[in-house]
């Protein structure tokens, strides 16, 4: 392996969403804590679950297979996801529901298809597939949160 390589080693946080795995950049995830309880918001998008104290912030917990239109997997449709992945940015206060532990992995620049515009939604008008891993036996669908919500 060379050294420019290895420098350009990216580290995702790996989760399911509709049976498929999709990562986000380690830098996009503060932390991964037990979904709190959460309290609904009348008249929000049915993939806002509601919103829920973590750690003394109040932020929007958000459902990525519905927001996504993705079909649920091993799961019942209206069941309580035990896990949230908190995105806390600048911007940006939500935390996404998972049904599993997520777990992290380390890629090469090498192993990523940047692929031009694989998906775009209409509504958002932007692109927020931003590559695929491809690992020896899966792959990986890379997004960036920020443009999706």
């Amino acid at each position: 392996m060379e050294a420019t390589e290895a420098i350009q080693n990216s580290q995702l946080i790996v989760f399911r969403l509709g049976g498929e795995e999709y990562g986000l950049s380690i830098e996009q995830i503060k932390e991964v804590v037990p979904t709190p309880h959460i309290t609904p918001v009348p008249l929000a998008p049915d993939y806002v679950l509601g919103v829920a104290n973590i750690r003394g912030n109040v932020m929007a917990i958000i459902n990525l297979e519905k927001k996504l239109d993705l079909k649920h997997n091993n799961h019942k449709p209206d069941a309580h996801p035990p896990y949230c992945l908190v995105i806390d940015s600048k911007d940006l206060h939500i935390a996404l529901t998972s049904f599993e532990v997520p777990n992290t992995l380390s890629v090469y620049e090498s192993q990523i298809d940047r692929s031009p515009s694989v998906a775009e939604e209409e509504n958002m008008n932007k692109n927020y597939i931003t590559g695929v891993a491809r690992l020896e036996d899966r792959m990986v669908i890379l997004i960036d949160i920020f443009k999706i919500v």
